[in-house]
C-alpha cells in the first residue's frame, strides 16, 4: 500500500466527503487532508475492511515523530469525557489515521507548518472486524430456539363474561349510548 492509499468503509468515505465540503476554504488545515485521503481512496463494504485498518471507533496506538507510542479511540467528534481517551478525526492527527493500515506513515503539516509523520503502530479494536467475529461465532445449531413471544396480549376482563342487562329507557331506545363505552 503507498503511502496516500487509504482504504474507507462507505460509512466513513461518507463522513469525510461531508467534512470536505463544509470546509471553509483552502486554508483550512483538514482541508488539504482530506483532498489527499479522498483522491487515494479505496472504499470497501465493512463487512470487507481488512482488520488491520484503522476506522471510526477503532482503538489505535500510534507515534509521532518516532516519539513515545500513543494509543486512543478514533471517534467523529470531540469527546469531553474521559479525557485523553478518544483522537476525533475533525484533527490533523486522526484524519491522518483514519484509514491506514498497521505500519503505514501519514506525513502532515500543522497549523504552525511543522513536518509531522504519523506511523499507525497498531490496530488493538475494530468495530467491523469485531462485528464479523461476533456474526462468525454464532452457530445456529448451537444456539437454543426462542420462541418469540406476541408484542401485545389481550386478556379479557370479568365483566365481559358477564351476561348485562339491557332496560329499555324511558325514550324506548336500548342503545346505552357512548358514556357506556
Amino acid at each position: 500500500m503507498s503511502k496516500e492509499t487509504c482504504i474507507l468503509t462507505t460509512k466513513d468515505f461518507t463522513v469525510l466527503e461531508a467534512m470536505r465540503n463544509r470546509c471553509a476554504s483552502r486554508e483550512d488545515p483538514l482541508a488539504a487532508i482530506l483532498t489527499r485521503k479522498l483522491d487515494g481512496v479505496q472504499v470497501v463494504f465493512r463487512e470487507d475492511l481488512p482488520a488491520n485498518i484503522a476506522s471510526v471507533n477503532s482503538r489505535i496506538t500510534y507515534v509521532v515523530n518516532t516519539g513515545d507510542s500513543d494509543t486512543r479511540v478514533l471517534s467523529l467528534e470531540r469527546m469531553v469525557a474521559p479525557v485523553g481517551m478518544f483522537l476525533p478525526i475533525t484533527t490533523l492527527r486522526g484524519l491522518a489515521l483514519l484509514g491506514l493500515a498497521e505500519g503505514q506513515e501519514f506525513v502532515l503539516r500543522t497549523d504552525q507548518g511543522v513536518r509531522e509523520t504519523i506511523l499507525l503502530e497498531k490496530v488493538h479494536y475494530q468495530p467491523e472486524a469485531a462485528r464479523r467475529e461476533k456474526t462468525a461465532g454464532a452457530d445456529p445449531s448451537a444456539r437454543p430456539v426462542r420462541r418469540q413471544r406476541p408484542v401485545l396480549k389481550l386478556v379479557r376482563g370479568g365483566a365481559h363474561d358477564k351476561a348485562r342487562d339491557l332496560r329499555a329507557v324511558p325514550d324506548g331506545h336500548d342503545d346505552p349510548g357512548p358514556s357506556v363505552a
